[in-house]
């Protein structure tokens, strides 16, 4: 069984009488222990997949399944436990709660799926020292750990990265690429969007997006 298996993807928006494309029969299949890349330009439809493959969106046509299930059209609740027991999902903007400090930022995104691996992701990571501070006090590179921290916290089938490296440094980068290749799940998939030609190079396997289209 693969981790991820997303068939024939189309999406479309409204923009006054009109229906623009966003994507056109796209998919993607991860093996077990494959990263891939999503590559394209803006407005190429980057975003829009990974909503999909999260079950934060649904598509006009095809399905998304991960770690078996499948998690497009479904309720909000159910496609909420799906992504609970499946999926992590790491943003550039790392969606760290302000108000609660490093590790409880972890430990909360770990309760949700029922665990409680907080310590030893920070240690691995490097965050032991930041445990107890809060997310406006990391440097960017701390914070994309954190970020990884929180994403990985629910031990995901299928980790979802935007632009993981977009404000990092290229040490901070290099160090994010490894935690990911340390920490990414055995019989899982990694899938990030990125403009970076070095993340490029490091996944196992390019998807190209050009105008929705898999070029």
């Amino acid at each position: 069984m693969n981790p991820l298996d997303a068939r024939g993807l189309h999406r479309f928006y409204r923009r006054g009488a009109s229906e623009v494309p966003a994507l056109l029969d796209v998919s993607v299949t991860c093996e077990p222990g494959e990263t891939l890349a999503v590559t394209g330009p803006s407005g190429s439809g980057k975003s829009t997949l990974l909503g999909l493959l999260a079950g934060l969106d649904d598509p006009d046509g095809g399905a998304v399944h991960v770690g078996g299930e499948r998690i497009s059209h479904r309720t909000a609740a159910q496609a909420a436990r799906i992504r609970r027991a499946h999926v992590g999902v790491l943003t550039q903007s790392s969606g760290l709660l302000g108000h609660l400090t490093v590790r409880d930022n972890v430990r909360f995104a770990g309760a949700l799926s029922g665990r409680d691996e907080a310590d030893a992701l920070l240690e691995v990571l490097g965050l032991r020292d930041v445990a107890r501070s809060l997310p406006r006090t990391l440097s960017g590179g701390e914070t994309a750990r954190a970020g990884l921290a929180v994403a990985l916290a629910g031990a995901p089938t299928v980790l979802l990265a935007d632009e993981p490296t977009g404000e990092v440094s290229r040490p901070e980068e290099d160090l994010l690429l490894q935690a990911i290749a340390d920490l990414r799940p055995t019989d899982g998939a990694v899938v990030v969007v990125t403009h970076s030609s070095r993340v490029a190079d490091w996944a196992d396997r390019v998807v190209h997006l050009v105008d929705g289209r898999v070029a």
